[in-house]
């Protein structure tokens, strides 16, 4: 498995995540396991089959969260370069097309969340930013087609 890079608030969420499946999440299911195998017949008993879907499910996420955390390489703040967009950078980008601007962080892989406006180091807005920096002008090639922004502002 590749190196998952995460900022030190990626590091915590998903140390709380695996923390909280260790310890609430599986007590819960393995009652709620306990509880559906006093309904009888495990064979036709839907409530068990669910139970154990989601226990296997909350074991995969174990799993792969003990993977990522085994190959974090956390972002340092003193890693990242002043006035360069970086894994960690907050980034102000004007859109010409919508006359807006926007401010994404740009993360790992691991941690994106556009909702959060957390974007990836490899999606195609953050791979175009990576390296830039405030006052130029990138290109971003995705599915929409060429989108131009304007860096405004880098900062941690």
């Amino acid at each position: 498995m590749k190196a998952v890079l995460l900022t030190s608030e990626g590091l915590k969420a998903l140390q709380n995540e695996l923390e909280n499946l260790k310890t609430v999440t599986r007590n819960e299911i393995a009652e709620k396991i306990k509880i559906a195998r006093g309904f009888g017949d495990l064979s036709e008993n839907s409530e068990y089959d669910e139970a154990k879907n989601e226990q296997a499910k909350i074991e995969a996420r174990i799993v792969e969260l003990e993977a990522m955390l085994k190959n974090a390489q956390v972002i340092d703040d003193m890693d990242i370069a002043e006035g360069t967009v970086t894994i960690g950078s907050t980034v102000k980008l004007y859109d010409a097309e919508f006359d807006e601007e926007i401010v994404y962080t740009i993360v790992g892989s691991a941690e994106s969340d556009p909702l959060e406006y957390k974007i990836s180091d490899e999606s195609p807005i953050g791979a175009a930013i990576i390296g830039h920096v405030a006052g130029e002008e990138v290109t971003v090639t995705c599915e929409a087609g060429h989108l131009k922004f304007k860096i405004i502002e880098v900062s941690r």
